[in-house]
């Protein structure tokens, strides 16, 4: 039972982290996700756990990824991606927001390339995946 106080009162915390970054306030927030005032509440003082719809709501309000959620309150695994998602997830000052949309850019041009070569990067080609003129001898 421990825990689940842990995972609510870590969710909670993080839900007024992000509230506050975007200036909204409980009252706000409350409007915008269609929670009650005093639940919302509750949610960020850590006395409730909030279901995986709720958390979409709230989400919505705030205008992050659902899933940023989902990972805070232990419903998902962190997802796997090497250094540069990493690196993005681990960017304090960014906003939940801002990481998403980096990181959607990011996967979208790993897919484009991935297509475009069939996955690999081969010998001749550039960091882009374009492929790149030999040099030959003179």
């Amino acid at each position: 039972m421990e825990k689940v106080g842990h995972i609510a009162s870590d969710i909670g915390e993080y839900i007024r982290q992000q509230r506050n970054n975007a200036k909204i306030s409980l009252r706000q927030l409350s409007k915008l996700a269609g929670v009650s005032n005093p639940y919302l509440s509750q949610i960020e003082r850590g006395v409730r756990k909030p279901s995986a719809e709720i958390l979409q709501q709230i989400a919505k309000g705030l205008r992050i990824s659902a899933e940023a959620l989902y990972v805070q309150a232990g419903i998902l695994d962190l997802p796997s991606g090497g250094p540069v998602p990493d690196a993005i997830r681990a960017a304090a000052e960014l906003t939940e927001r801002q990481k998403q949309v980096l990181l959607d850019v990011y996967e979208s041009f790993r897919r484009e390339n991935t297509a475009g070569n069939g996955g690999e990067v081969t010998p001749g080609s550039d960091h882009h995946g374009e492929h790149q003129p030999e040099h030959q001898p003179d």
